[in-house]
């Protein structure tokens, strides 16, 4: 063993991987353990179905798809304008080429740079037709986004985790609060501006009973280095000195 972890081997065989481990009890016997990829190869013809059916999406929706894409070789992402969720996410469900009648996952992503920081992600899957779909729109921190819960009811929490998250409102929302953080909670944990140690700390005060939450105190005083050596972090380091000379000696000119 080195660093704690176990000595093994891999070989590589095309689209897989073999990993074989030294047995515990006995160095003769191998275990050995056949490690798919992770990466599904590319398949021409999945990749032809995928683009064709998002082309035929933005010819049907020309209002709303701003973008189609195929990504990772097999997944389909179709960007749309704010204002098409409810419309694109129904015709998904009610088409009869489509039938994405399951929302597996709403999620959001913090990009600052951008104008309109929050992607929204929606992830649909179809199991009449065994696919997949990625849904993309945009937002900022003011501007509200429809709610998708009146054409999938699984939204419903997903979006109180985005708005909890991120701050992203959803209007129509039947019940948007927070999810996952306490009541009172300032801020939104997930934005790329939220601070590491958060704004207030809360902790079990024993004295009232009851939860306390205090602005955040630091353990550790701040303490300034001086980056001047850089040897002053070994404990054995000691300044230089000039050497002593005897009384009556002077240094040497050079």
């Amino acid at each position: 063993r080195r660093f704690g972890t176990p000595n093994f081997v891999t070989t590589a065989l095309g689209s897989a991987t073999i990993i074989v481990l030294p047995h515990p009890l006995n160095k003769k016997i191998n275990v050995t353990y056949l490690c798919v990829a992770t990466v599904r190869p590319k398949d021409a013809v999945t990749h032809n179905q995928l683009a064709a059916f998002g082309e035929y999406v933005a010819e049907m929706l020309p209002k709303y798809v701003q973008q189609v894409q195929v990504t990772c070789y097999n997944e389909l992402e179709v960007m749309i304008h704010p204002d098409g969720v409810i419309p694109v996410l129904t015709f998904l469900r009610d088409h009869s080429n489509a039938q994405f009648r399951n929302m597996i996952d709403l999620t959001a992503v913090d990009i600052p740079t951008r104008q309109n920081r929050f992607e929204i992600v929606y992830n649909l899957l179809s199991l009449r037709y065994n696919s997949r779909i990625r849904l993309k729109t945009y937002t900022d921190e003011l501007t509200p986004v429809d709610s998708s819960v009146s054409v999938h009811n699984a939204a419903n929490w997903y979006e109180r985790e985005v708005w909890d998250m991120y701050g992203v409102f959803f209007a129509n929302h039947p019940d948007l609060r927070r999810i996952l953080t306490d009541y009172g909670f300032e801020g939104h944990p997930f934005r790329k501006d939220f601070p590491l140690s958060g704004f207030v700390e809360v902790r079990y005060d024993d004295e009232v009973k009851r939860v306390v939450a205090e602005p955040v105190e630091l353990s550790q005083e701040f303490r300034k280095f001086d980056l001047n050596s850089p040897w002053e972090v070994f404990p054995a380091h000691r300044e230089a000195k000039a050497p002593e000379l005897p009384a009556g000696d002077k240094p040497a000119d050079k």
